[in-house]
């Protein structure tokens, strides 16, 4: 039984994890790029992750609530994510440079 229970512990970590990463990469994503990508604005996103994150640690998994909880970060990370990825054009993990920057840097206009 402590085999199982050891088990349950890494999936509750497991899931826990994949909600966290969800929170963390809505949060340093930018407001207009869920408007851009029409999903839902940034402020729902963090409440529904906060929400799942919060109810993983608390609840069972195999519980009611964290199983919903696993499905809106599931949701997020294979629909919205990329969507918003495709909008800003990057990992918006504080992307720095301009729109002119290519492969090897700025580009200077052949100068």
């Amino acid at each position: 039984m402590t085999g199982f229970a050891g088990l349950l512990g890494i999936l509750k970590l497991l899931l826990m994890g994949l909600a966290a990463f969800g929170l963390f990469d809505a949060a340093f994503r930018r407001e207009d790029a869920f408007r851009a990508a029409d999903k839902q604005n940034k402020v729902f996103w963090l409440i529904i992750l906060g929400l799942a994150l919060v109810v993983s640690y608390l609840f069972p998994i195999f519980s009611f609530l964290p199983i919903i909880g696993v499905i809106a970060s599931i949701v997020y990370i294979v629909d919205v994510r990329p969507a918003l990825k495709q909008v800003s054009g990057g990992s918006g993990w504080g992307r720095r440079g301009s729109s002119s920057d290519g492969p090897y840097g700025p580009y200077n206009g052949g100068r």
